[in-house]
């Protein structure tokens, strides 16, 4: 009776302690995944594998969910974890966005909106349809010398699909789609933990536009010792992922799968060597396109379990549905965070799935499971301009919005002296569109019906 009485009560300790080590993964927590526990046997894109285990989740700064005045009196350092949404930012986006998150997303806005205004748009430019400017200045050259990132890779993405009415310089060609940086000695100061950064732009090219119509579901499969087919993705979104352009003169790099995958693993194994004991976050910023690249990563990087435990979330702003509930929710299962800023005038983020979504009820609902779903928690904004409806998507909006802390007076768009970024872009797909089958306009207008459907 001694030994069963023993027995009991080690089976009680162990229980309490599987118990108590399930905590919040994204708040550190001890609790390890199947991905985390394995040695990968597959080598994905450079680097075996080892198990990792989370620092104990750190506790909410004092103050930071409680009056306006210590609300305003937190900082980043101390509450970084719920920043990066440890517990889906419970207490932080009501009853108003807690300023710490508020400068913080916009922060990252800034950071993605760099790769617009780094984008080569001039025909005549050795660096068409790539960034103008080297690494080592890309930030200063955009008006941003104190960011606060030191920039490690260019990344470029091919979509496998041809425009035969566009100039064949923009179809199924590799193109420059973002990068990769990590916080410099200062920033982690500020930050409290080691920033890992990844920033993709959205959709410009005409190629890139028709892989945003490629809408059908797709399994992702993209481990190759546990493909999963049940987790589904939009396929033009997977292709641009993982096509490579062998053909551009930046090729040699793979896929936009694989350089991002080498250089961030690359990025966290360095910090794990160079800096043992330092907090280390990745965080993966998008607009539009990019913001399902970016939730495309973060879904491959805790698959894999490249990210060594590391916390992995995404800010994204203005993004579409980029997979079915599966894909959700074994996001949610990986313990990937998603904030997604949307302007609930925007239409893009109410695709794919305009009809068919979560939300699907009645005589529809046994239809939901295979339907596109939004991964992560809304931060709902509100804006819109009469007479320049692009202005719901303009990233420059949302970003000015979030740092005026909703005031959407000090927010309106201003017509820049060159017209701005998003007049770039739209002139560029003009010039695309001369002499041409008008195939965006149609695709804007049936796009709903379609990317519902699966038609394409």
């Amino acid at each position: 009776m001694a030994l069963a009485a023993a027995a009991t009560t080690t089976r009680a300790a162990a229980a309490a302690a599987m118990a108590a080590a399930a905590v919040h993964r994204q708040c550190g927590g001890a609790t390890v995944t199947r991905a985390q526990q394995r040695v990968v046997r597959c080598r994905a894109a450079g680097g075996s594998v080892a198990a990792a285990t989370a620092p104990a989740c750190a506790p909410v700064e004092a103050g930071a969910r409680r009056g306006p005045a210590r609300r305003s009196a937190a900082t980043v350092a101390g509450m970084w974890r719920q920043v990066q949404g440890c517990d889906d930012w419970e207490g932080l986006l009501e009853p108003g966005v807690h300023p710490v998150l508020r400068a913080e997303v916009a922060r990252y806005g800034e950071l993605v909106d760099a790769c617009y205004k780094a984008f080569d748009l001039d025909p005549a430019s050795r660096r068409y349809l790539n960034c103008k400017y080297g690494r080592e200045r890309m930030l200063e050259e955009v008006g941003m010398p104190g960011a606060g990132y030191e920039i490690t890779r260019y990344v470029y993405a091919a979509p496998d699909v041809t425009v035969p009415t566009m100039e064949p310089s923009t179809s199924g060609r590799g193109r420059w789609i973002g990068y990769v940086a990590v916080s410099t000695d200062e920033m982690t100061r500020r930050l409290g933990r080691r920033d890992v950064l990844v920033s993709f732009r959205g959709t410009v090219t005409p190629a890139e536009w028709m892989a945003n119509l490629m809408s059908s579901l797709e399994p992702a499969r993209l481990d190759p010792c546990d493909p999963r087919p049940d987790v589904k993705v939009e396929s033009g979104f997977l292709s641009l992922y993982t096509s490579a352009d062998k053909t551009c003169r930046f090729g040699g790099a793979g896929s936009c799968r694989e350089q991002l995958l080498r250089e961030v693993s690359r990025l966290i194994d360095s910090c794990a060597k160079d800096r043992p004991g330092e907090d280390v976050s990745v965080t993966l910023a998008g607009h539009s396109m990019g913001s399902a690249l970016a939730l495309l990563f973060a879904y491959d990087l805790a698959e894999l379990g490249l990210n060594r435990g590391a916390p992995v979330t995404v800010f994204s702003f203005g993004g579409p549905r980029v997979g079915n509930a599966a894909f959700k929710a074994r996001c949610d299962e990986l313990g990937v965070k998603a904030l997604r800023v949307a302007n609930v005038h925007d239409p893009i983020t109410k695709l794919p799935g305009i009809f068919l979504n979560e939300a699907t009820t009645g005589v529809l609902r046994p239809w939901r499971a295979s339907c596109y779903t939004h991964v992560g928690v809304e931060l709902p904004l509100d804006f819109i301009k009469v007479g320049d409806l692009a202005s719901v998507h303009d990233l420059g909006t949302y970003v000015a919005l979030l740092k005026s802390g909703g005031d959407k007076q000090a927010a309106a768009p201003r017509s820049a002296p060159d017209g701005g970024v998003l007049a770039k872009v739209m002139e560029f797909v003009g010039r695309q569109r001369a002499g041409a089958v008008a195939w965006q306009d149609a695709a804007l207008q049936m796009g709903g019906l379609v990317q519902t459907l699966g038609l394409i």
